[in-house]
């Protein structure tokens, strides 16, 4: 694993990047001006670029986001977020578990989520014992999103009625303008506790990567996965043979700070042996 300060060397050696978004990009406020000139770089030499983003909203509703936050979309070759594929299987289903779901569906999420069933064929229910499957967004507007107490009730009404989840966005936790918060990935896993199924859609799963290799349409080894999350960009790059990138300064930022504004390196190394990952490299954050 090299450990660099800076990413054009590395960039050099591939010709397509599959490009996380949150923490790398931005933090859902701000874009990072270091990232945005990053990406004007890659462009500028030819590079293939895709954001793979976990974020639960349709395509269109996360570049109009982008857009707002400066970051245009000639600086990047496409997209694909969770949300969008979520809306795919729900049009067309994949198989037996997702053409069984019925059609009234609970919206666990906040509203500005609520675009991934916009024009779908498809029941809005009130309230768990009205709907047919769970669409799983993340925390809502109505609880703490850092508090995981917060959401028991609504889970265990969810389990009673024996409904399927879909869970948007496998992300555990995010940090959202200097918060950290919950994503939909954790309400996910205390679903599973329960008892639930669940059926989630987006990284680390190699099913998100198909139709982004076949976009980028290179050999495996020219393409670099970059991504701040262990659990989910990493170990989803590494599940599909690609070489990953760590960008450091991100969801495990503060479990890996040497304490003067770096990094430790030893336990940056350990963390990653302890997922049982290599990725190829490290850099603090996407800075060119």
């Amino acid at each position: 694993m090299q450990h660099l300060t800076r990413f054009a060397a590395l960039a050099e050696r591939y010709d397509g990047f599959v490009l996380d978004l949150w923490g790398v990009i931005h933090d859902g406020v701000k874009a990072f001006p270091h990232a945005v000139e990053t990406l004007r770089h890659l462009r500028a030499a030819g590079k293939k670029t895709i954001l793979l983003s976990n974020a639960p909203r349709p395509n269109k509703a996360v570049q109009h986001m982008m857009q707002r936050m400066g970051i245009e979309d000639a600086l990047y070759t496409d997209m694909l977020t969770s949300g969008e594929a979520v809306r795919r299987a729900l049009r067309s289903p994949p198989d037996l578990w997702w053409a069984e779901l019925g059609q009234r569906v609970f919206l666990l999420g906040p509203e500005r989520d609520r675009p991934v069933l916009t024009g779908l064929p498809l029941i809005d229910a009130t309230s768990p014992a009205e709907a047919d499957f769970v669409l799983n967004t993340g925390p809502d507007d109505h609880r703490n999103p850092s508090d995981m107490a917060e959401f028991e009730d609504v889970l265990q009404d969810c389990f009673r009625s024996r409904l399927k989840m879909i869970c948007a966005n496998p992300d555990l936790v995010v940090i959202r303008g200097g918060v950290r918060v919950l994503c939909a990935g954790s309400l996910a896993a205390r679903y599973q506790a329960l008892g639930g199924d669940v059926r989630s859609l987006g990284k680390p799963d190699p099913a998100i990567y198909q139709p982004v290799l076949q976009q980028l349409d290179l050999p495996p080894e020219r393409v670099l996965a970059v991504g701040d999350s262990l659990h989910t960009d990493i170990a989803g790059a590494t599940g599909v043979g690609l070489d990953a990138c760590w960008v450091l300064d991100g969801i495990h930022g503060s479990a890996l700070s040497d304490g003067s504004g770096g990094f430790d390196r030893v336990r940056v190394e350990q963390a990653a042996a302890d997922a049982g990952l290599s990725p190829v490299a490290t850099v603090p954050r996407l800075v060119w």
